[in-house]
């Protein structure tokens, strides 16, 4: 039988491993996906940065689709998390948004106030 101590360890090492393959230590985009993000075109947004992922444009970031934050108003939310800095929420996100993240704020560190939630 382990002691408490062990399954903590054991725990520590799990979630470690986990953050590892889930991509965590790298750039990640979190999209609104619930039935009033895709109302209101979260696919097609989803699909760009799907895109660029896919076509080398952008690398080492981890794409996923996100549950509803209760702001359905301010969808398609897009939620930019990039190591050693501060999440960005990104609001009323379009595709051409969606190519405008990715070149300014991804790709050049711009963090594009006028699209953010505040």
């Amino acid at each position: 039988m382990s002691t408490p101590l062990e399954l903590i360890k054991k725990r520590r090492t799990q979630a470690v491993h986990d953050i590892v393959e889930k991509g965590y230590l790298k750039t990640r985009i979190y999209i609104c996906m619930s039935t009033g993000g895709l109302a209101a075109g979260a696919q097609e947004v989803y699909d760009v940065f799907k895109f660029a992922i896919e076509d080398g444009s952008l690398k080492d970031v981890y794409l996923s689709p996100k549950g509803c934050p209760g702001r359905c108003s301010l969808d398609p939310l897009v939620e930019v998390i990039m190591p050693g800095k501060i999440p960005i929420k990104y609001q009323k996100v379009t595709p051409d948004r969606a190519r405008g993240i990715i070149e300014r704020h991804l790709k050049k560190g711009e963090v594009i106030k006028d699209w953010q939630i505040q």
